[in-house]
C-alpha cells in the first residue's frame, strides 16, 4: 500500500469505529451539489466569528460550520473537520462555493490570515509565510482538539500548508489525515507577475521587490489612488484571476477583496514569494491523499508547478482544468468540487478501515 494511503492509529482512534464506506452515501450522491453558491450572494455565507489568538497575539478571524444534527444534510460517516486557508490579498470568502456545498453536511472552519479580512493587522516582520505555518498551528490546536483533520490551502494559503509541513511535518499521517494543495507552488515563482502583471515575464525579483519596498514607503497614497483606477484593475482582476468568461460578479468580488488588502499589507508579504523553497518539505504530503489542482490557465502560478508538485508527492491526484485561471476555485468550482469530494470520500473511508482494525486489536 502507498505511503499516501496509509492513516496511521492516532487518527483512526480520533475517528471512531464506523462502517467503511458510510462517507460515500454523503459525498457521491444526488445531495451535494457544486452549484449551491450560485443560489446565495458571493460572501453573503456568515457563522459566528470566533477568535483565535496567534503566538505573537494578533487576534485571527475564524469561523466555523458545524454539521447539521438531523435532517437531509445530517453528516454521516468518520468526517475529518476541513480546515480552509486562503490566498493572498484575499479572505476566507473566497472559498464561497465550497463553503456553500459543505455547510450543514461536514465540519468546515475558516479563517482569515493575519492581516487579511477581519484578522488582526501585525508588524510587518511577522507577516511571512513561516508566521503563516505557525498560525495554522494555532488554529489546529486551539479549535480541532483530537479531531483528524484534512487541509486546502489556495496559493498562498498552499504556501502556509508547506510552512506546516516544515515546521510540524509529524502533524501528517496523524492529526493532518488528507490535504489539497490548489493554484500554489513549492517555489520558484516568477514574483514579478504577481502584483505587475502587466510587466514582461522574467523581469529579475531584485528589482520588483525594490519597487514594492519605495511604494510602501507611501502605502497609505497607493491605497487613496487606487479606487482612481478601478477599472484598469478590474481588467487585471478579470485576465489574471480566471483563464475563461465568469460573471462580472466574480470578478466584481475579487476585486473587493483585493482592494481592501491595504498595500502595506500586500509590500510587506511580497519579498516572502521571491524567497519561497520549500521543496524539500513536499515529502510529508506522501504520508496521505492529497488533491494537487490547477487550471491550465493559471498566469499567476502556473499549471507546471502543480505537475511537479505532483511528481515530487507519492501517490498524490492531480486534477488540471483546461483553460481556468488562478481562481479556479471560484471560475470552475464544478470540477474542483468533485476532486474535493474524492479526497474526502478517500480520507473517510480509510478512517473507517483503520478504525476497524484498531477495533480488532483491543
Amino acid at each position: 500500500m502507498k505511503a499516501s494511503r496509509v492513516v496511521l492509529g492516532a487518527a483512526a482512534g480520533a475517528a471512531g469505529v464506523v462502517a467503511a464506506g458510510a462517507t460515500a452515501k454523503l459525498i457521491q450522491h444526488r445531495r451535494i451539489s457544486h452549484d449551491d453558491g450560485e443560489q446565495v450572494a458571493l460572501g453573503s455565507l456568515r457563522s459566528d466569528p470566533i477568535t483565535v489568538v496567534a503566538d505573537d497575539g494578533v487576534p485571527l478571524h475564524v469561523e466555523i460550520d458545524e454539521p447539521l444534527e438531523d435532517g437531509d444534510r445530517q453528516q454521516e460517516g468518520p468526517l475529518a473537520t476541513l480546515v480552509f486557508v486562503h490566498g493572498y490579498a484575499l479572505n476566507l470568502d473566497v472559498w464561497h462555493f465550497q463553503r456553500a456545498t459543505y455547510r450543514g453536511r461536514i465540519r468546515a472552519i475558516y479563517y482569515d490570515q493575519r492581516s487579511h479580512g477581519r484578522s488582526g493587522h501585525s508588524s510587518s516582520e511577522h507577516d511571512t509565510i513561516d508566521q503563516l505555518g505557525r498560525d495554522l498551528a494555532r488554529v489546529l490546536d486551539d479549535l480541532t482538539g483530537d479531531e483528524p483533520v484534512i487541509v486546502l490551502g489556495h496559493s498562498m494559503g498552499g504556501m502556509t500548508l508547506l510552512s506546516l509541513a516544515e515546521q510540524r511535518p509529524e502533524l501528517f499521517g496523524t492529526k493532518i489525515v488528507g490535504a489539497a494543495l490548489i493554484s500554489t507552488t513549492a517555489g520558484g515563482l516568477d514574483t514579478g507577475r504577481i502584483l505587475f502583471p502587466m510587466l514582461p515575464a522574467g523581469i529579475g525579483p531584485g528589482l520588483i521587490t525594490r519597487v514594492v519596498d519605495v511604494l510602501s514607503r507611501g502605502s497609505a497614497v497607493v491605497d487613496r489612488m487606487r479606487g482612481y483606477g478601478k477599472e484598469v484593475a478590474l481588467f487585471f482582476t478579470d485576465l489574471y484571476s480566471f483563464g475563461t468568461e465568469v460573471p462580472r460578479s466574480y470578478v466584481d468580488f475579487v476585486y473587493e477583496m483585493h482592494d481592501s488588502t491595504p498595500f502595506s499589507v500586500v509590500a510587506d508579504f511580497f519579498p516572502a514569494f521571491a524567497s519561497l523553497d520549500s521543496w524539500t518539505h513536499l515529502e510529508a504530503f506522501s504520508r496521505v491523499p492529497t488533491a494537487i489542482i490547477c487550471g491550465t490557465g493559471d498566469k499567476i502560478t502556473g499549471v507546471t508547478h502543480s505537475r511537479e508538485m505532483h511528481a515530487k508527492i507519492a501517490g498524490s491526484d492531480l486534477l488540471e482544468i483546461p483553460d481556468a485561471g488562478h481562481l479556479v476555485i471560484m471560475e470552475s468550482h464544478e470540477q474542483v468540487g468533485p476532486e474535493l469530494d474524492s479526497l474526502i470520500s478517500r480520507v473517510s473511508d480509510q478512517l473507517a478501515d483503520a478504525g476497524g482494525r484498531q477495533a480488532g486489536v483491543r
